[in-house]
């Protein structure tokens, strides 16, 4: 059971202090298309008297009426005034990824609780500074990294782990997001962004994290053609050979341009190799296939997010997407109990996790620019 982390099935190990729970007050900063899923989550646990949802910031007026009917929450356009004029004790970070940084250095010197989507920031020292001003504030810094929730990865660290697969050699870690994504959800932001940053640090972290070993070279190519000829400048796909400490190596396939007639937005899986066995986890088709007049065919991913109601009919959602919010609202109320930061250490993704992630994303793009192997930063 090392290092698998606050998921549903682990949590019980986890020592509370004795007391009544606290309920966390929340606040939501960007309330887009990933926010609406921080809303979903907090009103389900507000359901049972666990979190009070607070408040939603988000620059866009329009987002917060529409997040206003669908939650009943309160909006503000700047996050700041949302800090300075409501009582919350955390604030999660769903905003486009070069925003993460300010945001949450000035939730830190608030003294709330953080927990950032992926990646915690652009930069590694955008990262330290974030990791900092949290140590110095006494406030819990995560990262959302939730494919370590996803119970098929919790069973490969289980394996790997027990010494089920021997010496873990190499591997291969693959992505992919439809033209949607880059041309319609995101053509504004994409050109920040890449297939790194976008989806292949989901896969950096969990390949860390599953091996628990330090990343150590890397060498990536990249091509610019399809969004190029949209006027969208970004990189089509991205391709990454990563070396470990340990002396395995993996390699990551990230892209965001499959057609959009492809049965799933997202295509995505890993496969281990080990020197007494080997580990595939296809992470998008999980066996659900359908085929309809309007739709064409589809394969579903259900443990990511899945639709449901309660015993009195509400709308609920389930699955590793909402476990991992669920986390850092179990670890706030660690603290709120009397807990100390430093006792969940190693059982959530920390701001200095997220840092090795981006130092994996930053040396990859720079392998790109510079056409060579390129040393990964460790801390």
């Amino acid at each position: 059971m090392k290092s698998l982390g606050l998921n549903l099935l682990v949590r019980l190990q986890v020592h509370r202090p004795r007391g009544s729970r606290m309920v966390v007050k929340v606040g939501v900063i960007g309330g887009g298309r990933f926010g609406t899923n921080h809303l979903r989550t907090f009103t389900q646990l507000a359901y049972v008297g666990r979190v009070k949802l607070v408040a939603l910031a988000d620059i866009d007026p329009k987002v917060l009426e529409e997040q206003r009917r669908a939650f009943g929450v309160k909006g503000y356009v700047n996050y700041e005034d949302m800090l300075r004029k409501e009582d919350v004790d955390a604030v999660t970070v769903v905003t486009p990824d070069h925003l993460h940084r300010e945001i949450a250095i000035t939730a830190a010197k608030a003294g709330k609780h953080i927990l950032v989507e992926k990646p915690l920031d652009v930069t590694v020292s955008g990262c330290t500074e974030m990791i900092d001003v949290a140590r110095r504030n006494d406030v819990i810094l995560q990262v959302d990294f939730h494919k370590r929730f996803d119970p098929d990865f919790i069973e490969l660290k289980r394996a790997i782990g027990s010494n089920k697969l021997g010496k873990i050699e190499y591997g291969y870690a693959w992505m992919e997001d439809t033209l949607e994504v880059p041309s319609k959800w995101f053509p504004k932001w994409a050109p920040k962004s890449s297939p790194a940053w976008f989806l292949g640090i989901h896969f950096y972290d969990l390949v860390r994290w599953l091996i628990e070993s330090m990343p150590k070279r890397a060498y990536a190519t990249g091509v610019k053609y399809k969004l190029s000829s949209m006027n969208v400048d970004a990189f089509d796909s991205i391709q990454a050979k990563v070396e470990f400490d340990n002396g395995s190596s993996f390699f990551f396939d990230t892209s965001w341009i499959l057609p959009e007639s492809f049965p799933a937005i997202v295509n995505q899986g890993l496969r281990v190799v080990g020197s007494e066995g080997t580990w595939e986890v296809d992470s998008q088709n999980r066996g659900v296939e359908a085929c309809t007049t309007s739709e064409g065919p589809k394969t579903f991913n259900t443990h990511f997010i899945r639709e449901g109601r309660d015993k009195l009919g509400r709308t609920m959602f389930y699955g590793y997407g909402i476990d991992s919010i669920v986390d850092f609202v179990e670890n706030v109320e660690f603290v709120q109990s009397g807990g100390k930061i430093r006792d969940l250490a190693g059982k959530y993704a920390s701001g200095e996790e997220g840092r090795i992630a981006t130092s994996m994303a930053v040396a990859i793009h720079k392998s790109i620019a510079e056409g060579r192997i390129v040393d990964i930063e460790q801390h």
